[in-house]
């Protein structure tokens, strides 16, 4: 082993992150306050929307979507099954069935065709589809669009993986992932191994103020503090006719999934860096293309889409473990008891997890499965130096049995 030990993706903070949390430390706010409405308006500008809710994880942004777009029991949602469990179970957590959608074997993203196969085996017509942006590569937006508008089915983008990704339009038009071009909602993640770290935390975008509005109250309870929305005067008004300043209202039932001013303030810090850290990682993809091609035999990483431009999440390689002469597990612990480099596998379809495979034993879903099989996620963060990334691909040609 040389150097210290890689993983697979880690937060990249400076001073100016530190002392973004500390001056929220020291002011008067640690959650509901200024930071939190400075990130979201960042951030809708950043990518072109409407409107932006801040909240606690993707996964509460996932679940206060499913629930904006009144999801119940009885209904179904399309989800492709290669994704991180939270895209499904937040459809789950209303109550509603989950209809998997294969996916293409080499980019690991929901097709045109894997989803309107999903909408012809689902026993209901769908209520939702939500469609995921893989390693940062985008699905096909405006085709998935159009097959969801024909099925009057509402669109939620999961784009945990997609800050900074940006759609190709016609003549020249640039649609930013976030902007809801092409879709009712979009979902992002600021987990520590994200572009942009925030901690803990996720944001919803939209461009419907209704959207909007039923996300920010369904994020906090479901309380109404609007005079002009209180339904019982006697209770909200005194003998004057003038609200009563203590008084709120809760409407229908919501959570406590609100992001902190200390998250916020973090996250609007680092959003100022989200080009710097774009190009790193777009440089650090460009290495690792060019150390890996000689290995082609063994390994290749997951094409590039021609439709967009990458987020650039993750770099995944799909592997030949029956050429290696290794299993994949052998391959993992190599590359860290020997090397110091850490691997991960994103993701195992979620319709073989075992939840899911209790309610739909018979489901076969060959693209993913032949996806799944082949991947391996390797180191990628944009702290990483040139030598680290020549570190890595050393180590996998040595794994190959060749030299660069």
């Amino acid at each position: 082993m040389s150097g210290a030990f890689l993983p697979y993706g880690r937060q990249w903070l400076d001073e100016a992150d530190v002392e973004a949390v500390t001056a929220v430390l020291r002011g008067d706010y640690l959650t509901t306050g200024p930071a939190v409405a400075d990130f979201e308006a960042a951030l809708a500008e950043r990518v072109g929307a409407g409107f932006c809710v801040s909240c606690n994880s993707a996964t509460a942004g996932l679940h206060l979507a499913a629930l904006a777009l009144d999801l119940k029991p009885g209904d179904t949602a399309v989800v492709p099954t290669v994704t991180f469990l939270a895209t499904a179970n937040a459809v789950r957590f209303t109550g509603a069935d989950v209809v998997f959608a294969d996916v293409d074997p080499e980019t690991g993203l929901m097709t045109p065709e894997t989803l309107e196969d999903a909408i012809n085996r689902a026993p209901k017509p769908p209520k939702a589809v939500f469609p995921v942006h893989l390693n940062g590569q985008p699905c096909e937006m405006p085709a998935i669009s159009t097959i969801a508008r024909r099925h009057n089915i509402r669109v939620v983008e999961d784009a945990a993986h997609a800050l900074g990704a940006v759609l190709a339009g016609g003549e020249g038009a640039a649609h930013p992932v976030g902007a809801c071009s092409h879709s009712d909602m979009a979902v992002f993640s600021f987990h520590p191994v994200k572009t942009v770290a925030m901690g803990e935390g996720g944001a919803v975008t939209t461009s419907d103020p209704g959207l909007a509005a039923r996300l920010s109250r369904l994020r906090s309870h479901g309380m109404v503090r609007e005079v002009e929305q209180f339904r019982s005067p006697e209770l909200a008004l005194d003998s004057s006719g003038a609200p009563n300043p203590w008084y709120y209202e809760m409407h229908e039932l919501g959570w406590n999934y609100r992001a902190s001013d200390l998250n916020c303030a973090l996250g609007l810090s680092q959003l100022k860096k989200l080009d710097r850290f774009l190009g790193r990682r777009c440089a650090i993809a460009d290495a690792y293309d060019r150390l890996v091609a000689p290995l082609a035999s063994v390994m290749r990483p997951v094409p590039r889409i021609s439709y967009a431009s990458s987020g650039w999440h993750l770099y995944v390689l799909l592997m030949d473990f029956s050429r290696l002469n290794r299993t994949r597990r052998s391959v993992m612990v190599e590359l860290r008891d020997r090397y110091g480099i850490g691997t991960q596998v994103h993701y195992l379809p979620v319709h073989l997890q075992p939840y899911y495979r209790n309610l739909d034993r018979e489901l076969r879903l060959p693209g993913a499965e032949t996806y799944y099989e082949r991947i391996l996620s390797i180191p990628f963060f944009p702290a990483m130096t040139d030598a680290d990334v020549e570190r890595v691909a050393a180590a996998l040609s040595g794994l190959a049995g060749e030299k660069l």
